[in-house]
């Protein structure tokens, strides 16, 4: 599978920072003086922090990549040393990694690597400034919908995970894990009012406007992603009735033509009056 990640030349890098608050998804962090990626299991691939760096030490990179393994990560970071191993393991625990992160963990204590991984390592900031987090509007976060005695007029959300935008979404998040994986258009929750419990109960959720949004190659390869890395069991694809939405159900089928295994797809369409007029299995 084919994935586009940054990369980043070290010696051209002077240290300034000013990438790490463009990489909305806290893949990057100043490390020794230098700009590094910490875990590419979160880049994005969009690019935000290349038009940030002065001295044009960022770039693309495009390159063969297998479903992301924690041991190669660890591999790899372990020579850069202790503040860029506590980096990444601090990562994964802020984005609910628990299971990357006991990997992690296993790999110091199989190869007697010790570092104080209790350290307070306050000097190490994310894109917001704070210790050891991502941005609140995408940071990964994992729950159980809360069900409180029921009021009058109060209904319960069914929303499991948070980012939901696909741009701000790891397609491999621990969330999307054999998972059943609804990919909505933006409008469909506020036409259709049962959608939480009709479509959004017991799943996960990623959500894109196919007219408005920008970047939408990036889409196809993180639904690929989902299918071929996560190994989603089914993806339902909610669209509108209005034409353009059409085109969110033709970036799916491009995310299947691409990956390598096959999963069941679901379209549901909604009318603008919030009825379901189709629902069907393709």
């Amino acid at each position: 599978m084919k994935r586009t990640v940054i990369k980043i030349d070290e010696e051209r890098c002077n240290g300034c920072g000013i990438c790490v608050s463009g990489c909305h998804e806290g893949a990057l962090q100043l490390i020794d003086g230098k700009a590094r990626m910490i875990s590419d299991l979160y880049c994005d691939g969009l690019g935000a922090c290349i038009g940030d760096c002065p001295v044009g030490a960022i770039d693309f990179e495009e390159r063969e990549a297998e479903p992301y393994d924690e041991i190669a990560v660890m591999e790899r970071l372990v020579p850069k040393g202790e503040k860029t191993i506590l980096a990444h393991l601090s990562h994964l625990k802020a984005h609910n990694e628990t299971a990357l992160l006991a990997q992690g963990l296993r790999y110091l204590k199989e190869h007697n690597i010790e570092i104080n991984i209790h350290m307070e390592n306050n000097e190490q900031k994310d894109s917001c400034g704070q210790a050891f987090a991502s941005c609140p509007g995408s940071r990964e976060m994992s729950f159980a919908p809360v069900r409180p005695i029921m009021s009058t007029g109060h209904v319960p959300s069914e929303l499991r995970q948070w980012p939901v935008q696909l741009h701000l979404l790891n397609p491999q998040a621990g969330y999307f894990r054999n998972a059943d994986v609804v990919l909505a258009a933006d409008c469909t929750a506020y036409a259709y009012g049962g959608f939480h419990d009709r479509f959004l109960k017991n799943r996960a959720l990623a959500i894109a406007c196919p007219k408005l949004d920008t970047n939408k190659d990036v889409y196809v390869s993180k639904l690929a992603e989902m299918i071929d890395g996560a190994q989603i069991n089914t993806l339902t694809v909610v669209i509108m009735s209005v034409p353009c939405c059409g085109g969110l159900l033709q970036l799916a089928k491009m995310a299947l033509e691409q990956a390598s295994n096959k999963v069941p797809v679901k379209k549901v369409v909604i009318s603008i009056e919030g009825e379901i007029i189709e629902e069907n299995w393709i």
